[in-house]
């Protein structure tokens, strides 16, 4: 089998540049996409990223995906649970993770003093998605 995302050595990465503001989020969330092949549309593929939060940045409601989601909290810290506005939720600091199945709600979320977050997005092609769990 072929492998659809590239063999990647190590490479040094640009930390400054090469970052943009994913589809939805609000100014001061940021992705650097480090490998992709993941088709939303077929629900196939992964994506490896790193998502940074500008200090107190915040999303303002929850939402989901049809796919797989881990999240490692490499640095800083990121509220869970928050409000419209910013208020509530649980705090928790690095090193932290997180394993989303398809369908689960999730957010919003806010950072106080801004964080690092590594992110794997896959499709499980063995159990395709049968629409929201909750």
């Amino acid at each position: 089998m072929p492998f659809d995302k590239p063999h990647i050595e190590f490479v040094q990465l640009d930390m400054e540049g090469g970052w943009t503001t994913p589809e939805g989020y609000p100014d001061g969330i940021a992705q650097k996409i480090l490998s992709s092949d993941i088709d939303e549309d077929c629900k196939t593929g992964s994506r490896t990223r790193l998502l940074k939060f500008e200090p107190g940045v915040y999303t303002t409601v929850p939402f989901w995906h049809d796919h797989w989601e881990e999240v490692f909290l490499i640095s800083g810290d990121l509220t869970v649970g928050s409000d419209d506005k910013g208020e509530g939720g649980e705090e928790f600091t690095a090193p932290t993770y997180a394993c989303r199945p398809p369908g689960v709600f999730h957010g919003p979320f806010k950072s106080t003093d801004g964080c690092l977050l590594y992110e794997i997005h896959y499709y499980d092609e063995m159990k395709p998605f049968e629409g929201n769990r909750l």
